[in-house]
């Protein structure tokens, strides 16, 4: 007598194994594989009905047991993705602040290598010259000191020359 197969649930296996792979694709991609959760769960759920009509019927169950596995796997790969950007976002919080400590940091370099440095402009235009000179850090303080002091004509940086 010959044996009759019986293919009960390979449709469904078939369908569950295309949306697996689908979902294992969407999965390894960053950002996007957080979407991957819902074709995953839909994979699932085929490949469970279709191994269980196999079941019912003796038909065999390679082809839903394999979307089944790729499913659960894509699932996984998709969950491990919003567990990084959770940890991603937890982090941060804490961007903005290191972010203004650098801005401080170069701010404070700028100045200081401003402070440190003697500026010299000269502008000449219709016979007129114009010299703006900083005086070095010594003379700054003894200029502060002297103004402080109500001598504010000793230390003029600013001179015209005709």
């Amino acid at each position: 007598m010959e044996e009759v197969k019986n293919n009960s649930g390979q449709n469904l296996g078939i369908a569950a194994l295309i949306t697996a792979i689908l979902t294992f694709v969407l999965a390894v991609i960053p950002c996007i594989g957080l979407i991957a959760i819902i074709p995953g769960i839909i994979a699932i759920v085929l490949a469970s009905i279709g191994l269980s009509q196999a079941s019912r019927n003796n038909a065999p169950h390679g082809v839903p047991l394999a979307g089944l596995i790729i499913g659960i796997v894509a699932i996984m790969i998709s969950l491990s993705q919003i567990f990084v950007a959770g940890k991603i976002a937890h982090r941060a919080d804490k961007w903005p602040e290191k972010i203004q400590n650098i801005v401080n940091d170069v701010q404070d370099n700028v100045v200081k290598g401003i402070e440190d440095n003697n500026i010299s402009i000269k502008v000449e235009s219709n016979g007129d010259t114009v010299i703006i000179t900083t005086p070095d850090k010594k003379n700054r303080e003894q200029t502060l000191e002297d103004l402080e002091k109500g001598n504010s004509s000793a230390h003029d940086t600013l001179k015209v020359k005709k």
